[in-house]
């Protein structure tokens, strides 16, 4: 009868122990490594006219989903908010990454060049500005990418030149990046 009671007892604390909770492995953790988050911004655009900002938006987010579906350890999140290019708040940025699970964020400028007297008569031309921040709020990189300076365009709508002005200002960033050696992609940033 004791031995029976020993071994119910020994069997019910190997179990009890077996069944503690321990922490969860987390399947994602190794996927998270590898997929790295960049947010984007919605461009500051200037001249500041509400009729040109949503085809301007439209625009930046086609080119950069472009570029980036190329690119399979990178995920695009778009975050609908305005972030002025001169003066950003880091603050911010670090909250919109923490909440995103973004390792990075980029915090473009879509300026349009004024042809004629008065009013805003528009150009094909752009210059595409990009400034980009790490999780931690750490300023990583600035680039730009004018389109009539790089490829001499006349010609052509508006909304191909900030496609070409957002590929070569990304493709500029990317360059930046690797002569600076600032940044690493990896899970401790």
């Amino acid at each position: 009868m004791m031995n029976h009671l020993y071994l119910f007892a020994l069997g019910t604390f190997l179990f009890f122990t077996g069944c503690q909770s321990l922490p969860a492995q987390n399947i994602t953790a190794a996927k998270d490594l590898k997929n790295q988050n960049i947010i984007y911004f919605n461009p500051e655009v200037f001249p500041d006219i509400d009729e040109i900002k949503e085809p301007t938006y439209t625009a930046f987010y086609a080119a950069v989903s472009e570029k980036t579906q190329y690119f399979r350890n990178y995920n695009m999140l778009r975050v609908d908010s305005y972030m002025p290019y001169d003066a950003v708040d880091v603050d911010s940025v670090v909250e919109y990454c923490k909440n995103n699970n973004a390792q990075l964020a980029v915090i473009p400028k879509v300026k349009y060049f004024k042809v004629g007297v008065g009013k805003y008569v528009f150009s094909n031309q752009v210059i595409i500005s990009m400034k980009l921040y790490d999780s931690l709020g750490n300023f990583l990189a600035e680039t730009n990418y004018d389109t009539y300076r790089k490829n001499a365009r006349i010609l052509g709508s508006a909304e191909n030149s900030i496609k070409i002005g957002a590929t070569g200002a990304m493709t500029n960033l990317g360059k930046n990046l690797r002569k600076s050696k600032t940044y690493s992609i990896s899970g401790a940033n």
